[in-house]
């Protein structure tokens, strides 16, 4: 069966770039008559605002879109909202424990990037392995973040829609933050265990995510966890190119709707763009899985209408 999901982090309200991967991944899971899981990714507390996952969920339903599970609803994989799964996360830190893969780190940042190579602007830091194979029962300078030890495998996997990708983690990344010293759970761990946990199999989000996807791929393996497909769509930027401002309200789905934007106009305009219907005129979520013409997956970033 067919699982996909939508994993909003409640920072903020829901704008044109969470509903295009939205939709696209409901769409995806309705089409093929499999389940469509809702998850609020909110490990991150201190960028939580209150109020949000509720006005998240409520602009989902007033697009036409539902769900088989989710924090509202339940299901039998609950906890879906990631803050009450702690204890989940903490037994996949076991695991690798037991496997000798994790170990803690008290590098500060500026000890890191006195060490580390970067070798091209705008590249991610190389974790160096300071504290790789120092005595992990050693006196701590600070509170210690948990590192996973990288083996030197090439990860390959095929993006459904970016084809074939190759990464080397330890000359890439090299060993990463699985649980932050003041005691936040990373990205990268809670998500693989809620995918696994919760049987998705196909994970449609947008492509600034796809540089993760080899960490969270060797951390599938890792853990013995089977792996999900990967589609990573192209982002949604504002007219002039640029990242989406949630502050404008008219690129968030309730700043739209008070603007007196209908649901079903929203829904045609990104469905079009998503490749999902043949023309951009409003449509609803249900007329689109009842559209026989196969998904043509735009390649290029989609920018917003002028006009609605």
């Amino acid at each position: 069966m067919v699982v996909t999901r939508f994993a909003p982090s409640p920072t903020g309200e829901l704008h044109l770039g969470g509903a295009w991967t939205a939709l696209a991944s409901w769409v995806v899971a309705r089409r093929a008559g499999g389940r469509f899981v809702v998850r609020m990714e909110d490990i991150d507390g201190p960028r939580t605002v209150n109020g949000a996952a509720e006005q998240i969920l409520d602009d989902l339903r007033w697009l036409g879109l539902d769900w088989d599970e989710g924090p509202d609803v339940g299901g039998p994989y609950a906890p879906y909202v990631q803050s009450a799964r702690s204890g989940f996360y903490e037994r996949a830190l076991d695991v690798l424990r037991e496997k000798q893969q994790l170990y803690p780190c008290d590098c500060s940042r500026a000890e890191i990037g006195r060490t580390a190579s970067a070798p091209h602007e705008g590249d991610e830091v190389v974790y160096p392995g300071l504290c790789r194979d120092r005595d992990p029962n050693r006196p701590m300078k600070r509170p210690p973040a948990w590192r996973v030890r990288v083996d030197d495998r090439v990860v390959h996997f095929v993006d459904e829609l970016r084809g074939p990708q190759t990464e080397r983690l330890d000359s890439q990344v090299g060993d990463f933050v699985l649980k932050r010293g003041d005691g936040l759970f990373a990205y990268q761990l809670a998500v693989v265990v809620d995918d696994a946990a919760m049987g998705i199999t196909h994970v449609i989000r947008g492509d600034d995510l796809l540089a993760s996807t080899a960490r969270q791929i060797f951390l599938f393996e890792t853990l013995s966890l089977r792996v999900p497909r990967f589609h990573h769509l192209p982002l949604v930027v504002d007219l002039g190119g640029g990242r989406l401002a949630k502050r404008n309200p008219m690129s968030t789905i309730s700043g739209l709707r008070e603007s007196g934007v209908s649901a079903h106009a929203i829904v045609g305009k990104l469905a079009f763009g998503l490749g999902l219907a043949g023309s951009d005129k409003s449509s609803s979520p249900t007329d689109l899985v009842e559209e026989v013409r196969a998904p043509c997956w735009p390649r290029e970033r989609w920018r917003v209408p002028e006009r609605w």
